[in-house]
């Protein structure tokens, strides 16, 4: 039996059309960015880090606001007196791997030399509301945990 011109366009269009659905099956996965935009809508919202060094407590609330901009306040104590406040602005971003940080004003003032503006920590999710930032320049790890927008350090 000899195949017509119509019906080698028909089994044309049906084998492109089963490469097509094929190929388009393969494609399940989503791109390598999708996983670490959801992470920056993780981090998205209000940061706290409270810790003791040398006999001093400091509490730093940190906030990523969705448009790439941050705030970050902080609060020194030695024995229930207020040593230090601080206050930076700056933008960041999450590279795949790190929470980078770049400080536009720091104490209301623009970085100038020597101060160097940018932070960047290596981060793992304890859970929906916890992470760890490895630092590895200074070779530490801080831990931040979610609050309530508002919060105050």
């Amino acid at each position: 039996m000899q195949a017509t011109m119509a019906d080698m366009h028909k089994m044309f269009r049906l084998f492109a059309g089963l490469m097509l659905a094929g190929m388009l099956a393969a494609c399940d996965r989503p791109p390598d960015d999708s996983q670490a935009e959801a992470i920056q809508l993780q981090l998205t919202g209000t940061w706290l880090r409270d810790y003791e060094e040398n006999g001093t407590r400091v509490r730093r609330v940190l906030v990523l606001a969705p448009d790439g901009s941050f705030s970050e306040m902080s609060k020194a104590t030695d024995h229930d007196a207020l040593t230090a406040e601080h206050s930076h602005v700056g933008e960041w971003h999450f590279d795949g791997t790190n929470l980078k940080r770049r400080y536009t004003s720091i104490d209301g003032r623009k970085p100038s030399a020597p101060a160097f503006p940018y932070t960047a920590f290596e981060i793992r999710f304890e859970s929906r509301n916890e992470f760890i930032g490895i630092d590895n320049v200074r070779k530490r790890e801080v831990r931040y945990q979610r609050v309530a927008d508002g919060t105050l350090p």
